[in-house]
């Protein structure tokens, strides 16, 4: 109870509970996050392709199927597939992506970064010029170039059941360079600093005083990375799925469901491709709002 006490008391509570689109970004991700966790017991039909019904194929929103006599509240797509369940499967996908990725990507940026900012010397230049070559492209040319290569050494009969972890390895090695950068600047900073010396004086080695002493006080900013590189992987996710590079059509992630319906959009069927369009939009943007917030709100200069 003081925990919880001490949270509600807390600066940080207080700057949530006083900025309303913060609280509706939340409450968006919450429902989200829900959503997909619960997908199986939430969606109203199984979006699995062995499973749905042809005859419902194009069905728009709260319309009556004229064939099987079923309506559906998004409509369906041009295989029958029930769009809301669908988009609940899909958000499960599509987060369960971002966030491996993003933290794949944290735990290497943050190493790198740690020990580029700490040792220094040649180890601090090797890798700092890795990060500036990555950063001279895309990431999401990165992201192609390492799922490209990593499903080319893959034997096909297992492409599809590893699509998914490739997806994840693409985007987090592809995003750790920011990560890196932060964190090796933090480092340079904290290293000089009294309570560093006075680790070195008592005979602490170099791995402990990274691990226990400097890593807790760079970790603010990561935090703030990691939540608007979170909206970032789930875009990148997205992007590589409408590309025909990221997961199987036969997966309804957010991504192939818009490049589904992008393919029927001058067809008429607009349902296909707008609602899975503005979940990824409220997804994505309520996640950055909930950055810039968290980055504001960690700063204290503007307490």
């Amino acid at each position: 109870m003081n925990a919880i006490r001490r949270a509600i008391q807390s600066d940080i509570f207080y700057s949530f509970s006083r900025s309303p689109l913060t609280i509706v970004s939340a409450l968006v991700v919450v429902l989200m996050i829900l959503g997909a966790i619960f997908a199986p017991w939430l969606a109203p039909h199984d979006p699995d392709l062995s499973s749905v019904e042809l005859m419902n194929g194009l069905t728009p929103p709260m319309e009556e199927n004229l064939f099987t006599g079923e309506t559906f509240l998004l409509g369906t797509d041009e295989q029958g597939r029930d769009l809301l369940s669908a988009m609940l499967y899909g958000l499960r996908i599509s987060l369960f992506v971002g966030f491996l990725s993003v933290i794949l990507a944290m735990v290497l940026g943050v190493t790198l970064g740690l020990i580029a900012g700490y040792l220094g010397g040649w180890t601090e230049t090797f890798i700092m010029r890795v990060a500036d070559i990555q950063l001279t492209f895309p990431t999401i040319l990165v992201a192609m170039l390492i799922f490209g290569v990593a499903r080319g050494i893959t034997p096909v009969e297992s492409r599809e059941d590893v699509a998914m972890w490739v997806m994840i390895l693409s985007i987090g090695l592809s995003d750790w360079v920011q990560f890196a950068r932060v964190v090796r600047g933090a480092t340079m900073v904290e290293r000089g600093k009294e309570y560093v010396q006075a680790a070195r004086l008592i005979g602490r080695n170099r791995f402990a005083i990274m691990i226990r002493h400097v890593l807790p006080n760079v970790l603010s900013p990561v935090l703030v990375i990691a939540t608007i590189s979170l909206a970032l992987a789930i875009i990148t996710e997205a992007t590589l799925s409408f590309l025909g590079v990221g997961m199987p059509p036969t997966e309804p992630s957010l991504g192939t469901l818009i490049r589904n319906g992008q393919a029927l959009m001058f067809s008429g069927e607009w349902w296909i491709l707008f609602f899975p369009a503005m979940a990824l939009l409220a997804l994505a943007l309520s996640v950055n709002l909930l950055g810039d917030w968290l980055r504001d709100a960690l700063n204290p200069r503007l307490r």
